[in-house]
């Protein structure tokens, strides 16, 4: 199976990275950054929501019907003259759900480190979050996903498997931010005070793909 962030390389992918940021009138390079930042974080929040039975059964139920993967057969349409209000207040729905209390912190340390304020990355991933559930939605379907003993499965492979621990601890620790400054903060200095060398932020997710 292949990993979130290869998806982002993709045909599929640059159409995906072209239509958030043409929807959201954000650079495509920063758009982009963004989201490769942001999907890993996403889907690791996911798959921890996913190892309480009420919390993959939820997931479930949303791959199997409204979530199903139909989104990616009409992405032109999606972005042509704009994302309308009804996908962008789902994917504030799904962030709301999925990263809870952390959603501002997430936002605030992929912000600065993207170079965008805090709002325009809420804005992206308002845009992306719906697209990232049919990505799992349409993976349910290829995979004969039907349980709930599968999702988890599911979303470690699109995570790229247990990965370095080095890549998991990042995602773990932006994922802890709890918004009152001092751990966003720490986070922020550890991944910015990296961002020059190889082992930084792009390495770490790179990492998780064998880049």
């Amino acid at each position: 199976m292949s990993g979130i962030l290869d998806l982002l390389n993709s045909d599929l992918g640059k159409t995906i990275v072209s239509g958030v940021s043409g929807s959201t009138g954000t650079d495509t390079s920063k758009t982009s950054s963004v989201l490769t930042m942001a999907l890993p974080v996403l889907m690791k929040a996911m798959e921890r929501n996913a190892s309480t039975e009420e919390g993959a059964e939820g997931l479930m139920g949303a791959i199997s019907g409204k979530h199903d993967g139909s989104i990616l057969d009409n992405l032109g349409g999606l972005f042509n003259g704009g994302v309308d209000e009804e996908v962008t207040n789902d994917g504030e729905k799904i962030l709301d759900h999925v990263l809870g209390s952390k959603k501002q912190g997430v936002e605030k340390i992929i912000g600065e480190k993207s170079g965008l304020d805090a709002s325009s990355v809420a804005n992206i991933l308002k845009v992306a979050a719906p697209i990232l559930m049919g990505v799992i939605g349409k993976q349910a379907n290829q995979n004969n996903v039907s349980s709930t003993n599968d999702i988890s499965g599911l979303l470690g492979g699109l995570l790229g498997g247990s990965g370095a621990q080095q890549e998991q601890n990042f995602l773990e620790k932006i994922l802890d931010a709890d918004g009152d400054g001092s751990v966003i903060d720490d986070v922020a200095g550890m991944v910015l005070g990296n961002a020059s060398k190889k082992e930084g932020l792009g390495g770490l997710l790179g990492g998780l793909f064998g880049k």
